[in-house]
């Protein structure tokens, strides 16, 4: 579906001036098997325009190791504050305390109207907030009353409501919306645990022959005069090499034949915003590591990832390679290696390669996270529209999953978008 800005003006005229005035609640009259609860037993749901109303209670649930970074306060008000699309954050109480926010945002494209996670397109991985404490409501339950209070909220303003690329079990935890219908995402994500041993780690991946590849490279860097790990610390040297990958992305796609995902506005001002954060020691919206060669003039830049961090989980959010500098010397797995080494010395347990299936993520990983989409329509388009996201969904995982298919799928994306056919990449060295 083509999602494009969707101008809050054209919202439902009685909703849109209830929710102007934040917060806004559209509480529905108790349902009739909640009658004989008590007022501290009872769910309400309310419906957000600003997040600044919500903030206290959004950072207390992000802070469980079960909430994806990606849901976080400051990753969402930084793509909000890019994309200028309406939110409608979902908050659901149990007398006075916050158990779930859904943080959505409004998207219109040609045929219809979609509540999404804020951020959805550029998230590897999707849990909203909920809390580990529901009071007497088990996860089903709780399930069910969201599913009515969606429907109800909401039909006036969207056709349809996509939880995309949410993991059912993650981290220990079983998602509280399992038990609503959803389809397998096309996509998986992949990860690699790990521990204070860097030596142990890596014994989980062939050991021996990481090391002889990082050896390999090593040798091979040393004779363009040698390299170094660096991790952009300033705000100049952090957007100087963000606009670095900016280029980099942008020569590796055009080689390649392939739309550039990286090359909307929005999408540059939204990551220009996040690597300008302040950082802490285990909370980091994007940090910025590179491979830097040594000698000749500055600025040599042949590898670069970008790394978001929250507790013991880090998410590598994507990576660039320069293919006219060292390229022969994969200096894109050597980076990974030296990020996973410093890693493990700096107490990240879980050094997440985010979704989609590519070879150098297999051979790093020993975890696949199947991930879900929930779609659940609110209108009789929004059937439609559901119906479309399924049959997508089911294709694209059909041919992902032949490989014959998927490379002539490839051959014609390069040509259409280069007119020439290119090669496809065996396995890339880079995110």
């Amino acid at each position: 579906m083509d999602l494009a800005r969707f101008d809050a003006a054209s919202f439902a005229p009685r909703f849109h001036k209830a929710l102007a005035a934040d917060p806004a609640e559209f509480l529905l009259p108790p349902r009739p098997a909640s009658e004989t609860r008590t007022e501290d037993e009872r769910l309400s749901v309310s419906v957000h325009v600003s997040m600044a109303a919500l903030e206290a209670d959004w950072r207390a649930l992000e802070a469980s190791s079960s909430a994806s970074l990606h849901q976080g306060f400051d990753w969402c008000a930084a793509w909000a504050a890019a994309h200028h699309n309406p939110l409608l954050l979902l908050r659901g109480r149990i007398g006075a305390r916050t158990v779930f926010i859904l943080p959505l945002e409004l998207v219109r494209g040609r045929l219809f109207r979609t509540a999404r996670f804020i951020g959805s397109p550029h998230s590897n991985l999707n849990t909203g907030l909920f809390s580990d404490d529901l009071g007497p409501f088990t996860p089903e339950m709780l399930a069910e009353m969201l599913l009515a209070e969606l429907c109800a909220k909401l039909a006036r303003v969207a056709d349809i409501v996509t939880l995309e690329k949410m993991p059912f079990d993650w981290r220990g935890h079983r998602h509280p919306l399992a038990s609503l219908p959803s389809v397998r995402n096309q996509n998986c994500s992949y990860q690699l645990p790990m521990t204070a041993s860097f030596t142990e780690t890596l014994s989980q991946v062939n050991a021996r022959r990481r090391r002889k590849k990082q050896r390999v490279s090593e040798k091979r860097l040393e004779a363009l005069g040698g390299y170094e790990h660096v991790v952009a610390e300033t705000p100049g040297e952090r957007q100087a090499l963000l606009e670095r990958f900016f280029e980099q992305k942008a020569t590796r796609f055009k080689a390649m034949g392939l739309p550039n995902v990286f090359a909307d506005s929005k999408t540059q001002t939204f990551l220009r915003s996040l690597v300008s954060a302040p950082k802490a020691p285990t909370h980091k919206l994007l940090e910025l590591h590179a491979i830097r060669l040594k000698g000749g003039s500055e600025g040599r830049i042949a590898a670069i990832a970008g790394m978001s961090r929250k507790g013991d989980h880090v998410i590598c959010q994507f990576g660039s390679i320069d293919n006219d500098l060292a390229s022969e010397a994969s200096p894109g797995e050597l980076l990974f290696y030296r990020m996973i080494e410093d890693g493990c010395a700096d107490g990240i347990r879980l050094f997440d390669f985010g979704i989609g299936d590519q070879p150098y993520k297999r051979s790093w990983c020993t975890v696949e996270t199947t991930l879900r989409d929930i779609v659940l329509p609110l209108t009789l388009r929004g059937r439609a529209a559901a119906a479309l996201h399924r049959a997508l969904v089911h294709a694209k995982a059909l041919i992902k999953s032949n490989r014959h298919s998927y490379a002539f799928i490839q051959r014609l994306r390069q040509r259409r978008q280069a007119g020439r056919y290119v090669p496809p990449v065996e396995e890339a060295d880079e995110a």
